[in-house]
């Protein structure tokens, strides 16, 4: 048994699962079709797909943010059927960049994940403040606590983000290209605290372009082609020539890592 099955098979709770989903932006056409996916605890889910192959959007009507029908359980339970405050202790979410008041500095937008810990207007409590600085820490960014977030790069932006999430104390992470602006290292210590949420029994789903990546840090993978599942399996299972081919149009190409071709280019050969 791998170390990912041993995770999945270790954990009692049932984690994310979605069925029948469908999605379309208010006045516009469907751009989800029926999509089932399960993300279990203890796993890192990586989302893959084309640009426009709707992995964006499906993070969004996950959590309320676009229109959409179908079947949404968390833990057990159906996430409709959850309060606001108790959705927000439980499933959080980090999207590629997001708009925050100007003088906001990165420890107040890392506060914002308690709110639905407290009333609204009381003061953080002292388990607060450790929540606050624990995500601060864990996110890598505690030596930026008292900058502004708006004077911030994409990648440290990216990362306030998710300490924001890592706040929540929620057990479901939901991340939308959280390397898309992180250099070489960023990436691979994101990667890092990426796994051991996981190994801490977290539900991580994860949107991703770098299939490399994918393969590398992902337990398994599913595989967003037009509105729909195309696949959905082991990251090894996915990441293959056959079924990225008849998505991405390109050949992979196994080797010291991970490289492609354009398939036009291989039938010109």
């Amino acid at each position: 048994m791998s170390a990912a099955d041993l995770r999945a098979s270790t954990s009692g709770a049932t984690g994310l699962r979605v069925r029948g989903l469908d999605a379309a932006y208010a006045r516009g056409p469907k751009v989800l079709f029926g999509v089932d996916l399960v993300a279990e605890p203890g796993l890192v889910t990586a989302l893959l797909g084309p640009n426009g192959s709707g992995k964006s959007t499906l993070l969004k009507a996950l959590v309320g943010l676009v229109p959409s029908t179908g079947a949404i359980e968390l833990d057990g339970e159906r996430f409709g059927a959850l309060g606001l405050r108790e959705r927000a202790r439980r499933l959080a979410y980090v999207p590629q960049r997001t708009q925050l008041a100007a003088r906001l500095t990165v420890r107040a937008v890392v506060e914002l994940g308690r709110f639905a810990h407290r009333d609204p207007f009381a003061r953080s409590s002292a388990g607060d403040d450790e929540a606050v600085a624990g995500a601060l820490d864990e996110a890598g960014v505690a030596e930026l606590a008292e900058r502004r977030f708006t004077e911030l790069s994409g990648g440290e932006q990216q990362r306030v983000l998710l300490a924001r999430a890592l706040a929540t104390g929620a057990e479901t992470l939901l991340l939308d290209e959280p390397t898309s602006s992180q250099d070489v290292r960023h990436v691979l210590e994101l990667h890092g605290t990426l796994r051991r949420l996981a190994d801490r029994g977290r539900t991580v789903l994860v949107v991703l372009h770098d299939l490399a990546e994918v393969r590398r840090h992902a337990d398994r993978a599913v595989l967003l082609d037009g509105g729909r599942v195309h696949a959905a399996g082991t990251a090894d299972e996915i990441v293959r020539d056959d079924r990225i081919g008849a998505v991405y149009g390109v050949q992979l190409i196994e080797g010291a890592g991970l490289g492609y071709r354009l398939r036009e280019q291989e039938d010109a050969r």
